[in-house]
């Protein structure tokens, strides 16, 4: 089996308050267990991964230190509080890692259904880049819309959707954190020049984004 020439660490991030799906949905049961923890417990069993980094709120860090305990794995995780933003958040994961982590791994928690392949593949991905994501090409036709006009139809065979996992090299990650918003961290380390490359992701690893998205999971856990 292929190996990485780097010391991998992972940061879930699992600070959101919920705006758009109306409650905090990490801590809601998916199943017998709260959301948070399939993607952990994924990133727990990939041997790549030597130390994860739980971000949350202040107030939930005893909680999640409890739900960890569940796992009884010697592998070292740590919770810290998130910050203002997404990448103030990942900055705060960063700072716990150890001095020897080569690769940050980031995953939305929000999207239980990763696999240790799709893991692996954006770690591998950092051979010979700077990062390596997870995405899927868009099978639908694209459309730049303005004021509800079509403006012009993009070339579907150009547009690749983002997920997570997204890996990059530690110190690019950091030197890449600014003033300025960020919806993913591939679109901050892209801003500051770094070479990034794209590793088909799956459709099965979407993001609960919505009570449509949970309905789906919950049909995913039990079909």
């Amino acid at each position: 089996m292929e190996k990485s020439i780097f010391k991998v660490g992972a940061i879930l991030p699992a600070a959101g308050i919920g705006t758009r799906f109306g409650e905090r949905k990490q801590f809601k049961f998916l199943g017998n267990k709260p959301l948070f923890l399939y993607a952990l417990d994924v990133f727990i069993n990939c041997k790549e991964i030597t130390e994860i980094v739980m971000v949350t709120n202040k107030d939930d860090i005893e909680y999640v230190h409890k739900e960890i305990d569940s796992f009884k794995t010697k592998k070292s995780i740590k919770v810290v509080s998130g910050g203002a933003r997404r990448q103030d958040s990942v900055k705060n994961g960063c700072s716990v890692l150890s001095k020897s982590i080569d690769l940050v791994t980031i995953h939305d928690i929000a999207r239980p259904f990763v696999t240790n392949d799709l893991i692996l593949s954006t770690i591998f991905g950092c051979n010979e880049n700077d990062g390596c994501i997870a995405a899927v090409s868009s099978k639908d036709t694209v459309k730049e819309v303005n004021n509800f006009n079509i403006v012009r139809t993009i070339d579907r065979k150009k547009i690749w959707l983002a997920q997570t996992p997204q890996t990059f090299k530690k110190k690019i990650l950091l030197e890449s954190i600014s003033n300025i918003d960020y919806t993913d961290e591939a679109s901050m380390v892209e801003a500051y020049g770094g070479t990034i490359s794209v590793i088909e992701g799956s459709t099965m690893n979407f993001k609960i984004t919505t009570t449509d998205d949970w309905e789906l999971a919950e049909k995913m856990l039990y079909d």
